[in-house]
């Protein structure tokens, strides 16, 4: 049986406990399926990453999740448990959850043009044929608008979206995104794609949004969604066959294969893909690609995680305030430099003053020497005079030994 190392405590805390794991939880063959083994080897990854995660269906307990990168690439097993467990993956993912498409509708009407106050009015309106509810306990949720003037629109109650969402939160998952599952159908422009998956059969066909047909056996499914032509209608022209390829899991393959293959003549072609790891990894390369219409919107909108902010932008504010600070401290330093120069620099000024002019006080002096010189100049021609201004000017420098003259100059008047 499995052995741990160390125990492992709660996978989700990985790295604040003073012993870490130094291998996964057991040996590779046994940590295939594990999701708190997946989460320790993602705890070593440093790129950030999107959990794609499929809600319990209908009297099932347990979730599917499967990190994956930007391109929608698989980065760890398939992983499958309770809500808890995969809130321990979630912690440093973009979550984005998939829904049963059987509770959700998804229409494409044609809206007026208008803001997207103005479409979310006129949506109920638009559908109301379509509905069976009333619409106040409904939930619209708009998307891109297409070229063609035609707006895809998912449509929950809202009781069953507050359902879903409480049980994420609760669990500790918060979610990104909220899409049907069908939606994420990739799309072939040559073929009706097929996805079968217990009783429910989803269909898309090339430019057309997809839909969901929950009935057994498949041959009733197919007819109703319009796939083989149905034996109870008569019409005065035959259905063309279409070109299909199938996607299912080899059980459910094994159960239909018989009766694909008597419905062999109602098909143009037929293939068949299988799925040995279930649906979610296919559906997860077509997340990148996919204009899925999210069910977070209006009252339900994604609040801004500042937290989530905050720890993507905190090494580099950090690394920013470092900056700062260093370059505030270098600009104080160069400030103090300054005030001591200048202040040894008024020092030596004013013992020059006190030498030069011992009965004056120093105001400023560079004016008031230049002043001094000016009457001594003018005091009347002669020698004596220059040989009294060499005399002060000689008292001068010598008390101040690193005074320098540039220029001296004497012409008699």
């Amino acid at each position: 049986g499995p052995e741990f190392l160390f125990p492992p405590h709660h996978p989700g805390d990985a790295w604040h406990y003073a012993v870490h794991l130094v291998q996964s939880f057991v040996a590779r063959y046994w940590w295939q399926g594990d999701a708190a083994a997946a989460h320790i080897r993602n705890t070593l990854e440093h790129m950030p990453h999107t959990l794609l995660l499929r809600l319990p269906a209908a009297g099932q307990e347990d979730a599917e999740w499967v990190s994956i990168d930007e391109t929608g690439v698989p980065t760890a097993a398939k992983q499958r448990g309770p809500l808890s467990l995969a809130a321990a993956v979630a912690r440093s993912a973009k979550v984005v959850v998939l829904a049963s498409a059987t509770q959700i509708l998804l229409a494409e009407p044609e809206l007026p043009p208008g803001s997207a106050v103005k479409l979310a009015r006129a949506v109920p309106f638009a559908l109301e044929e379509q509905l069976t509810e009333d619409i106040d306990q409904l939930c619209f949720a708009l998307g891109r608008r297409q070229t063609g003037g035609r707006t895809p629109v998912a449509v929950v109650a809202r009781n069953v979206l507050q359902g879903w969402i409480s049980s994420l939160i609760g669990a500790g998952v918060e979610p990104y995104a909220v899409y049907a599952d069908i939606a994420l159908i990739p799309e072939n422009p040559g073929q009706t794609v097929l996805w079968l998956e217990g009783a429910r059969l989803a269909v898309r066909r090339p430019g057309m949004l997809p839909f969901a047909v929950e009935l057994t056996p498949v041959s009733d499914a197919l007819a109703v969604a319009g796939v083989i032509p149905d034996p109870l209608e008569e019409t005065s022209e035959p259905k063309a066959l279409e070109s299909a390829i199938l996607y299912a899991t080899r059980e459910d393959w094994a159960r239909v294969q018989d009766e694909f293959a008597r419905l062999a003549d109602k098909f143009a072609s037929l293939k068949v893909q299988l799925l040995p790891e279930g649906p979610l990894p296919w559906l997860a390369r077509n997340l990148a690609a996919t204009d899925a219409v999210n069910l977070l919107q209006g009252e339900f909108a994604r609040s801004t995680d500042y937290g989530e902010r905050w720890r993507r932008w905190r090494t580099a504010v950090l690394l920013a305030a470092a900056l700062l600070v260093v370059h505030v401290a270098a600009a104080a330093l160069e400030i103090h430099r300054a005030n001591r120069a200048t202040a040894a620099l008024d020092t030596e000024i004013a013992q020059v003053f006190s030498q030069a002019m011992p009965t004056e006080a120093m105001q400023d002096a560079r004016r008031q020497m230049q002043s001094r010189l000016e009457r001594i100049r003018r005091s009347g021609p002669g020698p004596e005079y220059f040989l009294r201004t060499l005399e002060a000017l000689s008292g001068a420098t010598s008390a101040m030994p690193n005074t320098i003259i540039d220029t001296l100059s004497y012409r008699e008047q």
